[in-house]
């Protein structure tokens, strides 16, 4: 999957952590070991290299099927299997040399690791160019005879078919080529952002009354939950300070990311970046999209109700920017490792014992790197290999967020164990329409088992709080994303330029539509749009608000509806890739292209907020 999709984690106290070995390590009060083993992956550095130069060598032959692939049906699924093996062992290399890289962004043989790693995929992008042209030159009648003549085509039906869907945005052999050879260079331009924000930026110190901290991004995370309502100013004035003095490079940065990503659309005929990611990103219709943001606006008034409970709650005369993420009631509790596992597992019992027992045991193995340190790189994110098993990155430091966030990277975790079993190699990869709904929903599950359990009305409504900031954070927050990625995209489009202080004054409105008048959003925090990784990944964050609408349908159905219910949405995680993503859903009940998943979601909002002012 891609790096973090969550807000970047707090870095803190380091968690009480033992591995979990032995014949009692699939139990539940047992913590997963605290660092992962890439042995699985490969045995060394040196085996690694040895696969990639194989893989090099092979190239050629991948290569010299070009101008072939008409021959027989025999030579088309030749082709489509070497290419498949190939595209399958680059993403192993490059799983294995990013999480190293990953794991500390300051060595730079690793770093330079993940840089060839890179691009030899492009390496095998370029010499699989020719692919999608030739079954094109075919037809779809010379296709379907081969498939009807070779049943081993069976694997690749889909990709064939969304081939042919892609002709008028398929080019030449020789263009082909030439936009794969430039998917290498053009990836360059998140690394950069990685590497000066993750490593080169210099993070200022402050005192707080917990002592003296380096503002990094992982401390934000927590620095600004302070109850001291002067300090939290200070942290996000700080912290946003720190961006704003590299607005100037990060807004060139950014500007070429979009740059990049209206290029690769108005090379492959699409009249626009957003139709472009989104019809390669499972053939998503814009409407989508546009119907999100359209729904979020016309949902503002439930948000700007929340702000209004919170300031309440809160107990002050108005409310800032820097109000919106302390708790609205202190939980004083902590969560190792151990009891992050176990409430994981009793969360997610539900979706029954099959499912319980993969992940009792997958998180009894040593897949996850699960603890902050310096230089490893900031955020969580999950990610796979389809021979071996989903590798995890996290930065926990025991509050409830890291609870939240082992959940929901074991979700995206679940969703590629689930795909892996039920899918060949070539449907098993998601797509990202689906990537957040296994997540999200572990994240409902889990709330959902915290109230049930909650024995004070202040944990009531600490739980309550947790439900409406993961509606405010990944349905209203992320819609708010998805604008302002949409609004820098359609600047560039009118052939305007990108500044540093444009985007500030850009986000800094969306900011104040979004939060309501009676939230004072200081100018301070305008250059937050520097601190989002995820604007280098061409069109991502509307799908956490698109997931989480989702995952709330089948959260409600599995929660009334029994067996078949359950069944229903893990089919759809073990459906992966192997039919359109909005298809997938629609045949499981659920059409996202309708305003109504995106509206039960805002009542579902307002109803929580209702229970929250009955208890107040």
């Amino acid at each position: 999957m891609e790096a973090s999709r969550r807000d970047v984690l707090a870095a803190g106290a380091a968690l009480a952590v033992s591995g979990a070995t032995g014949p009692r390590a699939q139990t539940a009060n047992m913590a997963p070991p605290a660092t992962w083993d890439l042995h699985e992956l490969y045995a060394s550095p040196e085996a690694w290299a040895a696969d990639r130069a194989a893989l090099q060598a092979a190239l050629p032959a991948l290569a010299g099927y070009k101008g072939k692939l008409g021959t027989n049906a025999a030579t088309l699924k030749a082709a489509l299997t070497a290419a498949s093996d190939a595209g399958r062992k680059a993403g192993r290399l490059q799983l294995y040399a990013g999480l190293i890289a990953d794991s500390d962004t300051s060595v730079a043989s690793a770093q330079e690791r993940r840089q060839l790693a890179i691009a030899l995929g492009g390496q095998v992008n370029e010499a699989c160019a020719y692919i999608q042209p030739e079954v094109l030159s075919l037809g779809a009648a010379k296709v379907a005879a081969y498939q009807k003549a070779d049943p081993g085509l069976a694997r690749f039906a889909f990709q064939l078919r969304d081939t042919l869907r892609k002709a008028p945005h398929t080019l030449g052999a020789e263009a082909e080529g030439v936009i794969a050879a430039a998917g290498t260079p053009l990836a360059g331009i998140q690394q950069i952002r990685t590497q000066l924000v993750d490593s080169d930026l210099p993070w200022p110190e402050i005192t707080l009354s917990t002592g003296k901290i380096r503002l990094d991004q992982a401390a934000y995370t927590s620095a600004r939950e302070a109850p001291d309502r002067a300090e939290r100013k200070l942290v996000m004035e700080t912290f946003f300070g720190a961006f704003d003095k590299y607005k100037t490079s990060l807004a060139t940065v950014l500007s070429a990311q979009v740059q990049s990503d209206i290029f690769t659309a108005k090379a492959r005929r699409y009249g626009s970046a957003l139709e472009c990611a989104l019809d390669n990103a499972g053939g998503v219709p814009t409407g989508v999209y546009r119907t999100l943001i359209a729904e979020t606006n016309r949902g503002l008034p439930a948000l700007h109700r929340y702000f209004e409970v919170r300031r309440r709650l809160l107990g002050l005369p108005d409310m800032h920017y820097y109000d919106i993420y302390p708790p609205l009631v202190k939980l004083d509790e902590t969560f190792d490792l151990t009891r992050i596992r176990t409430l994981t597992l009793e969360a997610t019992a539900p979706l029954g014992p099959d499912y319980a027992a993969t992940l009792a045991k997958a998180t009894a193995s040593p897949w996850g790197d699960y603890l902050p340190r310096k230089n490893k790189v900031s955020g969580a994110y999950e990610n796979d290999a389809y021979d071996v098993h989903p590798y995890l990155l996290l930065n926990l430091t025991g509050n409830y967020e890291s609870l939240t966030t082992f959940a929901h990277e074991w979700g995206h975790a679940m969703h590629s164990l689930l795909a892996d079993k039920a899918q060949p190699y070539d449907t098993a990869s998601y797509s990202m329409f689906t990537a957040e709904i296994a997540s999200t929903m572990n994240e409902q599950l889990l709330v959902d088992h915290m109230l049930a359990n909650a024995r004070t009305r202040a944990e009531k409504l600490f739980y309550l709080g947790q439900l409406l900031e993961m509606i405010r954070g990944t349905f209203y927050r992320q819609a708010m994303f998805a604008e302002f990625e949409l609004q820098i995209h359609e600047t560039v489009e009118k052939g305007q330029a990108l500044s540093g202080e444009g985007m500030n004054a850009m986000y800094l409105a969306l900011l104040n539509k979004y939060h309501g008048p009676k939230v004072v959003i200081d100018p301070m925090v305008a250059p937050e749009w520097a601190y989002v990784p995820h604007f280098y990944y061409n069109f991502y964050v509307y799908q956490y608000a698109t997931s989480l609408a989702a995952s709330t349908y089948f959260f409600g159905q599995v929660k009334t509806g029994g067996a078949k219910a359950r069944d229903n949405y893990l089919g759809v995680l073990k459906a992966g890739g192997s039919d359109y993503a909005v298809d997938i859903l629609k045949a499981a009940g659920l059409d996202m292209t309708s305003p109504a998943p995106y509206r039960a979601l805002v009542e579902r909002f307002s109803k929580t907020l209702d229970m929250v002012e009955a208890l107040i």
